[in-house]
C-alpha cells in the first residue's frame, strides 16, 4: 500500500513540476512582451514608474516560479522539503509586494505589518542559514 501511495506522491511532484515549468516559461514570455511592448511604445525606449514597477513585478514573479521548480526538485531527490528555500520564496514574494505596492494608499498599520513579516522572515532565513552552518561545523 505504501509502495502504491508512495508512487502516486511522486507521480503527482512531477505533474506539478511540469506544469510549474508551463508557467514559468509562459511568465518568461509574457515578461518579453511586455518589456518589449513598452520599449517600443512612443516615447521609444523610455519607460515610466509604474511600468518599471509592473516589469520589476513580473521579473520577481518569475524568480519565486524557479524557486519553487527548485523545492520540487529538491523534494523529488531528497524527498524532504528545504526549509530555507521555502523562506526564500516567501522573501522574494513579499519583496515583490513591497516593490509594486502604492504606500501612499495604505494606511501606517498594514505597511508595519508588512514590515514585521519582512523581518520575520529574514530573521527566520537566517536562523536556518545559522543552524546549518553550525550543524556543519559540528560535523567536522
Amino acid at each position: 500500500m505504501m509502495d502504491r501511495l508512495t508512487k502516486f506522491q511522486t507521480a503527482v511532484l512531477i505533474s506539478l513540476t511540469w506544469m510549474m515549468a508551463l508557467v514559468v516559461f509562459l511568465a518568461t514570455a509574457e515578461l518579453f512582451y511586455i518589456i518589449a511592448k513598452e520599449i517600443f511604445a512612443p516615447p521609444l525606449i523610455l519607460l515610466k514608474i509604474d511600468e518599471l514597477l509592473e516589469i520589476f513585478g513580473y521579473f520577481l514573479l518569475v524568480l519565486i516560479g524557479i524557486e519553487l521548480l527548485e523545492t520540487f526538485r529538491i523534494y523529488l531527490e531528497e524527498n524532504v522539503i528545504n526549509v530555507q528555500v521555502v523562506l526564500l520564496v516567501a522573501i522574494i514574494a513579499m519583496a515583490r509586494k513591497v516593490i509594486i505596492l502604492d504606500v501612499v494608499a495604505l494606511p501606517s498599520m498594514t505597511l508595519l505589518g508588512i514590515a514585521a513579516i519582512v523581518v520575520s522572515l529574514s530573521a527566520g532565513y537566517y536562523l536556518v542559514k545559522k543552524s546549518q552552518q553550525d550543524e556543519k561545523a559540528c560535523r567536522l
